[in-house]
């Protein structure tokens, strides 16, 4: 078995995140007034930036499940340190809390 294979059942699932990608195109289409967003139709190349509607193609969600699987996976490791440290094995949301700005300054 090679490392594709035992990491393939262990990231998000694309659907998933294709369906939060759209969602949050469409609150930004609602909000930012003007231009109604379209998701998933190829723009027009005619079509100004703001008109043109916003896609996802199976590679570029490939790749955002990977980098998400493995920022949750590194999130949770050194919120677990840090809740081993005080003696306790349950990681609560402060230990999160704690980890969390240098973790995102690492990514």
């Amino acid at each position: 078995m090679d490392v594709e294979e035992a990491t393939r059942g262990e990231t998000f699932d694309p659907d998933l995140i294709h369906a939060i990608f759209k969602l949050v195109w469409s609150r930004r289409g609602e909000r930012g007034g003007g231009g109604v967003e379209v998701v998933d139709v190829e723009p027009i190349p005619e079509t100004s930036r703001r008109n043109r509607s916003a896609t996802a193609n199976a590679s570029a969600l490939k790749v955002s499940c990977e980098f998400l699987r493995i920022f949750v996976t590194e999130a949770v490791q050194r919120s677990a340190f840090i809740a081993e440290a005080e003696g306790t094995s349950t990681i609560e949301p402060t230990h999160l809390e704690r980890v969390l700005p240098q973790l995102l300054l690492d990514f």
